[in-house]
């Protein structure tokens, strides 16, 4: 179909409208007539719009699927070629629009290329154009502002989750200007914050088999959270806001990165960061606050690993520390924010007292994962938190999230399950059946309710 005619109405286009209609109401039609009434006289309704409206949406969908023969023939193919030319333009620009003079410019490309690289895989794409992209996000990290710069952090990380180890040139890159904006004081929060969790993600995604980066990585990233650790006296320092933003940041890519990190090195780590986590649990900040929780529980879990009977020196207080938080009522709190921290206390209480977590399941398409460890729980939240509402899709074709996961290569489902899917018009009839059911539900208890009064 030519790109000058697609979606044009008063063409084609609304004859396949039409005929659409006209299945619908020919099937409504047939169905209504040949159901008995009460009396068993046809045309008279015996049973509800909901099932005559749930029986349509089996009849409709076979209509429609020998329709869309007539309608769409061989030009799916070209539908499709022409969708996917049309995405590879508007990125060409995008990437063509990070070398512009105007900053505004550079940084409506970046938010632009960070909803396609979260929403759907670029590989092929993104792999001949990498070299590109990385100097132009150099460049921004360089020279630009701190809005410039996190949002450059952002899709730097977005890039190593796309290419996986083909990005560990550009992350080579990359990493010392990241490390270098991670740590100046000068810098905004913000980039500095885009910047720990970029440096988290690439050096896990990229750098996993190279220990020289992993630790000057981690010793980065600790440079920034420890401030936040008590001071000579025992008590926390007071902090301006959104540091504690920042110091979540990087602790939690720091704890990404200790999954990484060898036995030897995890016994000097437990030794000298869980005292200091444990007293951080009495930060004001209820995000810190549960980042350090989760993160305990993640170091006791590379203790056990190592260990099965590891236990901290001090592990009664701090049981009492985090009983204290999963039953934590003060008022002066947010509601959502003191049942958020309770819901997660209370899983690394019960982790720390009893060893056992509890798992979770992560459904997507037609495939799972079980999250079934503080480990697993903090890969899966950092590419969640990169990826957003995309990461799904990346668990179903995205090569490198399903060999971390072990989920083998990405499923190529058969004519027959690819048909079995509901269709965008079924869908819409069986909602508003569902919702039609419960409104005349709902009706009846109200008129209980009256009649009980």
């Amino acid at each position: 179909m030519p790109r000058n005619k697609k979606g044009k109405r008063g063409g084609t286009g609304s004859s396949k409208g039409s005929l659409r209609q006209e299945v619908l109401q020919l099937q409504l039609s047939k169905t209504a007539q040949s159901r008995p009434g009460r009396n068993g006289v046809k045309g008279e309704s015996a049973v509800s719009d909901d099932d005559l409206a749930s029986e349509v949406l089996s009849q409709y969908s076979s209509a429609s699927e020998s329709a869309s023969v007539l309608e769409d023939g061989t030009g799916e193919v070209v539908d499709e070629q022409t969708a996917q030319e049309e995405t590879e333009d508007k990125l060409k620009q995008c990437i063509d629009n990070l070398m512009d003079k105007s900053a505004k410019t550079r940084l409506a490309a970046m938010e632009s290329l960070h909803m396609a690289f979260s929403s759907r895989v670029l590989y092929d794409f993104l792999l001949e154009r990498r070299f590109t992209i990385c100097d132009c996000l150099e460049r921004s990290l360089r020279k630009g502002g701190g809005e410039e710069q996190a949002a450059a952090a952002t899709v730097c990380a977005l890039l190593c989750v796309q290419l996986g180890v083909e990005g560990e040139e550009g992350f080579k890159i990359l990493c010392p200007i990241l490390n270098s904006i991670l740590i100046d004081s000068c810098a905004s929060l913000s980039a500095r914050q885009s910047c720990a969790r970029a440096l988290g993600m690439c050096c896990y995604v990229s750098a996993s088999d190279d220990a020289e980066d992993l630790i000057k990585s981690v010793g980065h990233l600790e440079s920034v959270f420890v401030g936040a650790y008590p001071l000579g006296d025992g008590t926390l320092p007071s902090v301006k806001a959104g540091t504690p933003a920042l110091y979540s940041a990087a602790l939690q890519a720091w704890a990404l990165l200790c999954t990484l990190c060898p036995a030897s090195r995890i016994d000097s780590i437990l030794n000298h960061h869980l005292p200091s986590l444990h007293a951080c649990l009495e930060s004001s900040e209820v995000n810190f606050r549960i980042a350090v929780g989760e993160t305990i529980a993640l170091l006791y879990e590379l203790g056990r690993d190592i260990d099965q009977e590891f236990e901290y020196e001090d592990c009664d207080a701090l049981c009492d520390s985090l009983k204290s938080l999963a039953t934590d009522g003060n008022k002066h709190r947010a509601k959502n924010d003191r049942r958020k921290q309770r819901s997660i206390f209370r899983e690394v209480l019960h982790y720390i007292e009893n060893d056992d977590f509890t798992e979770e399941k992560i459904q997507f398409g037609t495939e799972s994962i079980f999250i079934d460890g503080w480990m697993r729980h903090r890969i899966y939240d950092a590419f969640k938190e990169v990826l957003e509402s995309g990461v799904r899709h990346h668990l179903q074709f995205n090569p490198l999230l399903r060999d971390i996961f072990g989920l083998g290569p990405p499923l190529i489902l058969d004519a027959s399950v690819k048909a079995s899917r509901i269709s965008r018009t079924e869908r819409h009839l069986f909602n508003s059946a569902a919702f039609k059911a419960r409104t005349k539900l709902r009706n009846k208890v109200r008129d209980k309710r009256a009649d009980v009064m």
